[in-house]
């Protein structure tokens, strides 16, 4: 068995090769080049290969080029491997021989390689919450600027159509009044964009039936469903909802010594986009059973801490949902109807209108 550790960058890579007993076969660097890549791994045949590469930007195409060589391939989780290898000397070449040196030990911390479908389907949710992030980001300057000038604002929603008639009746300067025509176009074009999105996740995951099972939870309508769909997949991959909630960065950071504890904020690693989908759905959540349970710790903690609490609560509900056919068993999804299917059916509460 060779053990190869690879520092993978966009334009240049490092790559080292260790033999079974651990000694540098080499340690060259060469440019991320698929057919480069392909050459310096048949140098090592017609041996076993297991390959070690960190999760780092644009690490798909090199998942992917290994699977279709036949190569076994292990993606190490960025943050622990920097744990265990903490020094002071860290370059490529180093970094790569210790990829590999702990590959060949057995102490290399894994991730999941996600396959190339759930790579789409994570891009798909994603592309539309980015949209509408910058969106947010736009009709946030457009009441800036309202208020700079100000514009008095009695309508609850500027971007509707008294909102618009407002605007469009404003006298402003002319550099003030150019901006603002920008941000509406650009606000325009992206509500275009995003309803195409929405669409498409829509035609993706409607029928999906993890997602009607979660559809049947409150605040999780089709977008919010889809999302947690797309970013945890397989939930096999997880032995307890303690650890599906720690992989979202939900669970308080904490500190042990000499039998004192001290919990701290939510870590707030793994997946950014399944924790900010959680606390979304958390604050349109209408359920009196969850009301209560929020209510009960925003009294002592604050209302911030408590949408984080019933954030957790949601996906600790949408595991066992995915988990098992029939649902978690406080929201059932055997009990649903067709009916009531139907009328859930839409994007999800307050998704959809620039959050």
């Amino acid at each position: 068995m060779v053990y190869v550790g690879v520092d993978l960058h966009r334009k240049v890579s490092q790559v080292a090769a260790l033999d079974p007993s651990g000694e540098v076969m080499f340690n060259r660097r060469i440019p991320s080049d698929r057919r480069e890549l392909l050459r310096v791994f048949g140098e090592l045949e017609p041996g076993p290969i297991e390959v070690a590469f960190e999760a780092t930007y644009g690490w798909g195409w090199f998942a992917d080029l290994l699977q279709d060589a036949g190569i076994e391939a292990h993606m190490a989780h960025p943050l622990a491997t920097k744990a265990i290898t903490a020094g002071r000397l860290k370059n490529d070449a180093v970094d790569a021989k210790t990829l590999a040196q702990l590959l060949r030990t057995n102490l290399l911390p894994e991730a999941w390689i996600a396959p190339p479908e759930v790579r789409e389907a994570r891009r798909l949710v994603r592309m539309r919450s980015s949209l509408v992030r910058i969106r947010s980001r736009l009709k946030c300057q457009v009441h800036a600027l309202c208020a700079d000038h100000g514009v008095p604002v009695e309508m609850t929603d500027l971007f509707g159509s008294a909102g618009r008639e407002l605007l469009a009746g404003l006298v402003l300067p002319p550099l003030s009044g150019s901006r603002l025509a920008a941000n509406l176009r650009i606000i325009d074009a992206l509500g275009s964009e995003i309803t195409a999105a929405e669409r498409e996740i829509s035609r993706g995951f409607a029928r999906d039936e993890r997602v009607r099972r979660l559809m049947v939870i409150p605040g999780i309508g089709l977008l919010v469903g889809a999302t947690i769909v797309a970013e945890i997949w397989d939930v096999g991959r997880f032995n307890s909802p303690e650890r599906l909630c720690s992989w979202a960065g939900l669970t308080p950071t904490e500190r042990s010594s000499a039998g004192h504890t001290r919990r701290g904020h939510i870590s707030k690693q793994g997946s950014r986009w399944l924790r900010w989908i959680m606390i979304e759905a958390a604050a349109h959540v209408r359920d009196p059973a969850l009301r209560r349970f929020a209510a009960g710790i925003e009294d002592r903690r604050g209302s911030k801490i408590a949408r984080v609490a019933l954030a957790r609560r949601l996906l600790t509900l949408s595991y066992y949902a995915l988990r098992d056919p029939a649902g978690c068993r406080a929201y059932p999804s055997l009990h649903r109807t067709r009916t009531s299917l139907t009328e859930r059916a839409r994007l999800g509460p307050g998704l959809s209108d620039g959050r």
